[in-house]
């Protein structure tokens, strides 16, 4: 099968929707279908594609000439799109509200070519540029919806976000996230990260992975921290991820409460250095004002790393109280969640175990591909 891969941006910075769209591309590819992925050029990973290719799968970046808002314009993609996109049999489209998913709905149309819709959490017009987010919806957003073969829901709160969106439930598919367990097999040693960074054997870590940005809920974070270093004064606050525009504020307001030292800023990390975080953490933070099932809970569950998250996305049963503790997005609730398993080293060991059982059972690669597989089959030329 020809397979088309939309999405907005391709750099390993963006955090889980690139993540999704790199593995699953590999997987499919892997399994003898001719994938391409169209994308721009905007902040574009040359040495992150070129992995890829690798692995048979054909990345086209086209120019963004306007970053307006994070809508990415990419004139160019629209008359590659007349002249090929005919040749695919289906078409896969990443996130939802964005330039290159207006032009290839049309395109689709025109040709008579399925797509499938996979938001990734941003079904609904929440938090930032809401007004926009729903011009966008009135003018395109809709039709985008309305006429999708398939859509892909994460969680069982993300099949009522689409249908509260005008979607058809038998068009839902719940299919959710999934890591490539080959990643996994020679984790580093115990000890690594912490000689990396001069942390001390004895202190606790605290880790959060992912964007520094404002809807990660870091200031809430760090305010839990500051409250906790008055029941546990031997532990640090690891924050790795790229800048997203937060860095500056993040770390004014580690030096305002006066703990600048209690907090480590690494940067981005990739590959075996950020498997040497998730092995040496004591804990994983998912603090996100919203998310919607983040590819980080995996990663932490394969490393054995218990989790503490926040339920404003997602109810996150699979997680509560099998592989860590959900709270709601309130301070005291996450202080006392993160001293709950940091006090307890049996019931770190049993969160631990259990996330790698999850990861080893249900959210692996094969399972999803399997899935996704499946719903491609059905939807194979499906327009009427």
């Amino acid at each position: 099968m020809k397979i088309l891969q939309v999405i907005a941006y391709f750099t390993p910075q963006k955090g889980g929707d690139v993540n999704v769209c790199y593995n699953l591309s590999k997987q499919l590819a892997r399994r003898g279908h001719e994938v391409t992925i169209a994308t721009s050029d905007h902040k574009f990973d040359q040495e992150y594609a070129a992995s890829l290719e690798k692995e048979g799968v054909k990345v086209i970046p086209f120019h963004c000439i306007a970053d307006i808002c994070a809508f990415l314009v990419t004139p160019s993609i629209r008359k590659w799109l007349k002249f090929n996109i005919s040749r695919f049999d289906l078409i896969h489209m990443h996130n939802f509200r964005s330039y290159q998913n207006n032009i290839v709905h049309y395109y689709a149309m025109k040709y008579r070519v399925p797509y499938i819709l996979q938001a990734h959490g941003s079904v609904l017009p929440h938090f930032a540029k809401i007004q926009l987010k729903k011009l966008y919806d009135l003018v395109w957003g809709n039709k985008i919806l309305r006429d999708a073969a398939k859509a892909i829901a994460l969680t069982n709160t993300e099949v009522n976000q689409y249908t509260e969106m005008g979607v058809d439930e038998k068009k839902i598919e719940l299919i959710p996230n999934g890591i490539d367990l080959s990643q996994y097999k020679n984790l580093p040693r115990y000890g690594d990260f912490r000689k990396q960074f001069n942390i001390n054997s004895n202190e606790k870590i605290i880790l959060f992975l992912g964007r520094i940005h404002k809807i990660k809920g870091l200031d809430l974070l760090v305010v839990a921290f500051a409250d906790l270093l008055r029941y546990i004064k031997d532990c640090k606050l690891v924050i790795v991820g790229p800048d997203d525009g937060y860095l500056p504020a993040l770390k004014k307001q580690t030096v305002d409460l006066e703990i600048e030292n209690k907090v480590l800023f690494t940067g981005p990390l990739y590959g075996q250095d950020k498997l040497k975080a998730y092995i040496d953490a004591d804990v994983f933070v998912l603090s996100a004002e919203y998310d919607c099932f983040s590819v980080t809970l995996l990663e932490s569950m394969a490393c054995g790393t218990p989790i503490v998250t926040t339920n404003n996305g997602d109810k996150l049963d699979w997680i509560h109280n099998r592989t860590g503790i959900v709270v709601d997005y309130e301070k005291t609730q996450i202080k006392n969640a993160l001293y709950k398993i940091l006090k307890d080293d049996s019931l770190r060991k049993s969160f631990g175990e259990e996330g790698k059982r999850l990861v080893r059972d249900i959210y692996n690669w094969d399972n999803i591909v399997q899935a996704i597989n499946k719903m491609y089959t059905s939807c194979y030329r499906s327009l009427p």
